[in-house]
């Protein structure tokens, strides 16, 4: 009996031992282990509003506008989120410019990327393009009035002498597609896991710009007076003995 006590005593010791030669020995994480974390959170109740705004405006050189917006809000307290969309179509003075002979190839695989997936690519001259993505995140205040001009949202497409802008759902998401006649084409789409922001142009003249904001409104809490004095708690301990 005594042999089996003394036995078991040192397999005890000998297993604190080893962990107390050294505490703070870092431990390599697994793949399957990073796999399974998560940046910070947020937890329920303090998201106030959240916002989604995509817009494609398409200008050619003769001052015709194509554009369309697409709004998503949800507040605290609305049943569901609110959708919205606007066109805006501008044939301005003149007629439209000549078509471009610039001839774009490839980018077949530009649909197939995951995430946030961006391109330019112009054949003629003097063109100006933009694709831009924004992730707005703001604390206190109250969120902002959902009531956004234009219609609810459903697809639909606005035609003009200088092309057409089409306004779609897509894969859960949504879309905006430019169709700029003889100048090029521009694609928005968000959903499906990615966002996809592509302008190809072939004219000359353009100005293009491609733009999604996700806008993140956040209870501004007070920090709770018991975690305070905790926190006080803990820099008493550490303070040198003497003062």
């Amino acid at each position: 009996m005594k042999i089996h006590a003394l036995l078991a005593a040192s397999c005890i010791a000998a297993s604190i031992c080893a962990q107390a030669s050294n505490p703070l020995q870092p431990v390599e994480l697994s793949d399957q282990e990073l796999s399974q974390l998560r940046g910070r959170f947020v937890m329920p109740g303090h998201i106030v509003h959240f916002g989604v705004t995509m817009s494609s405006v398409w200008e050619n050189a003769s001052g015709q506008v194509l554009a369309g917006a697409v709004h998503m809000q949800a507040s605290e307290g609305m049943f569901q989120p609110q959708f919205n969309v606007s066109t805006i179509t501008r044939n301005g003075d003149h007629s439209a410019p000549p078509a471009g002979s610039g001839q774009i190839q490839g980018g077949e695989g530009l649909s197939s990327i995951n995430g946030v997936a961006q391109s330019v690519r112009a054949a003629g001259d003097f063109n100006s393009a933009s694709n831009n993505f924004v992730i707005n995140v703001k604390r206190g205040g109250s969120a902002p009035n959902t009531a956004n001009t234009g219609q609810q949202f459903a697809n639909q497409i606005e035609a003009t002498q200088a092309g057409n802008v089409q306004i779609s759902a897509s894969d859960g998401g949504f879309r905006i597609a430019i169709n700029a006649l003889g100048q090029g084409s521009s694609l928005q789409q968000l959903g499906g896991g990615g966002l996809q922001q592509h302008a190809n142009i072939g004219g000359a003249g353009n100005m293009v710009r491609n733009l999604t904001a996700l806008d993140v409104l956040l209870r501004d809490t007070p920090v709770p007076a018991s975690s305070i004095g905790a926190n006080l708690d803990h820099l008493r301990a550490l303070r040198p003995a003497g003062y």
